[in-house]
């Protein structure tokens, strides 16, 4: 018996959120009882050091699917791999972070195992009368929980809302082959173009938006100095792209990028359901804003009432400083 954890990569690191789905199924085995933990990587991109530290994050196994045509990510693909590796190591459990690859992966190898799935759960479950999970709901605004009966259970992690263990040891990585055929290529991914920028903003760990209270684009230095003194990336409201003041890549929210980072700052933004739908998976949320009744400071951690023009250099120059 084991748990299968499917580990999401990018430009050959693994992400944070399956630091955190590793750690999620670490705490799971330990409540369950004896059970062990496999992480499970797919391609080449990512060396044998980085996935043999996952260990510290509670894996007690590492497995790598190395072959270089999973590369690309190809769903099918993705979804013969899992579903064969549970079949191979005896899980009864998959865990894996909720993301764009995530959930339909998990979907397809809910149907292929005959395993229920669990999405955007947020805590470890209640085993006193079965086994049930908590799970976030209407953007964050609510909670459910669902009862699994199947041998087989699949659980989304929803983004930060699991602490990282990092209290382990690394692990050695071994390789393990699948059999492929050509209909689990079906789909072939012949270009991918990535956002421009120094930090990414759907892989971002901080954010820095910015929204009508800065009062126009020629404004928006400040919001990239401080970004940039942060090691952040920059977003921004839906107003804000609409008037072209920026980029509609950079609209944070519920119809534009919907972002997780561990920090996100909102400077000038009054906070509209739809904007907060878009960042209410953030760790810690800061606000800074003149008006005291904007919406978004129910919705923060910290709040600034102030002069955006007077607190953003200020608060530059201060974590410069420090």
């Amino acid at each position: 018996m084991s748990i299968l954890v499917f580990v999401e990569n990018a430009d050959g690191e693994v992400k944070k959120t399956s630091h955190e789905a590793i750690s999620y199924a670490a705490a799971l085995a330990e409540k369950l009882g004896e059970q062990e933990v496999i992480a499970l990587s797919i391609g080449t991109e990512v060396n044998d050091d980085t996935l043999a530290a996952l260990g510290k994050n509670g894996a007690t196994k590492i497995v790598n699917v190395a072959d270089e045509k999973l590369n690309q990510g190809v769903i099918q693909a993705y979804t013969t791999v899992i579903t064969q590796v549970m079949e191979k190591t005896n899980a009864t459990h998959l865990v894996l972070a909720k993301s764009s690859l995530g959930d339909p992966v998990a979907a397809r190898v809910a149907i292929k195992a005959n395993a229920a799935l669990a999405s955007n759960v947020v805590a470890l479950p209640d085993l006193s009368e079965g086994f049930k999970v908590k799970r976030s709901i209407y953007t964050g605004k609510a909670f459910a929980w669902m009862s699994l009966s199947t041998e087989k259970k699949i659980i989304a992690i929803k983004k930060n809302a699991i602490e990282v263990k990092e209290d382990g040891s690394d692990v050695t990585v071994e390789r393990l082959e699948v059999p492929l055929d050509e209909n689990d290529f079906n789909v072939n991914i012949t270009k991918t173009e990535k956002a421009e920028g120094d930090v990414l903003l759907p892989e971002a760990d901080i954010v820095v938006s910015g929204g009508r209270g800065l009062k126009g684009p020629e404004n928006w230095q400040m919001i990239e100095d401080l970004a940039k003194t942060l090691g952040a990336a920059t977003g921004c409201s839906k107003p804000v792209s609409d008037m072209n003041w920026r980029p509609h890549h950079e609209h944070v929210g519920q119809t534009g990028v919907k972002v997780s980072p561990t920090l996100y700052i909102a400077i000038g933004i009054s906070g509209a359901i739809q904007h907060l739908a878009g960042v209410n998976s953030s760790k810690y949320i800061i606000v800074i804003n003149k008006d005291p009744e904007a919406p978004f400071f129910k919705a923060a951690d910290y709040g600034i009432v102030g002069d955006a023009f007077e607190v953003v250099p200020k608060l530059t120059e201060a974590i410069k400083a420090s």
